[in-house]
């Protein structure tokens, strides 16, 4: 298999979009709502638009054989409480039709090598605490729940379900 992760470029944006809502449709369809799954796709084009840009240093796009099937961001961390010495991985998400294929173990282990290259000596991620699969993809690699919660997105927003930090050391 071919598979290769690079660097996004603005010309990547709708294939992101693409991934990010067919993900989101597949895998919380039992988790959340779907007007809530509704809602926050129809920002998905805008918000790549937006975020990805020729300066780009932290959202990827995995590839097989030129196809993008997957999309990661790989960070510094936006939570306070945690220092220097994290980084985290803010997304990781595969097209449905790449599910349990090793895809994600190729990303997880991207995020890793990529956080350990910069001196990095933990890695955080938050998840829905619904999504019982994905807990369960990142305990097989490592990561525990470290306790905190919260119910509002970065941006402010109430979120539909409560999500969990998780934690590893590198």
């Amino acid at each position: 298999m071919n598979i290769t992760t690079r660097l996004a470029t603005p010309s990547d944006a709708p294939h992101m979009a693409d991934v990010c809502i067919r993900s989101w449709e597949a895998t919380y369809e039992t988790i959340l709502s779907a007007e809530y799954i509704r809602e926050k796709n129809a920002t998905r084009l805008e918000r790549f638009k937006q975020n990805i840009t020729n300066e780009n240093d932290n959202a990827y796009v995995i590839q097989k054989d030129g196809k993008t099937i997957g999309i990661m961001k790989i960070a510094p961390t936006e939570d306070y409480d945690l220092g220097d010495s994290f980084y985290e991985l803010h997304y990781i998400y595969l097209h449905p039709d790449y599910f349990r294929k090793g895809i994600g173990t190729h990303a997880i282990n991207f995020a890793f090598d990529k956080a350990r290259a910069l001196g990095k000596k933990f890695i955080s991620v938050w998840v829905f605490s619904k999504n019982k699969d994905s807990i369960k993809f990142y305990e097989k690699y490592g990561f525990k729940t470290d306790g905190k919660t919260q119910t509002h997105d970065r941006r402010g927003k109430q979120m539909e379900c409560e999500c969990i930090r998780m934690r590893k050391i590198l």
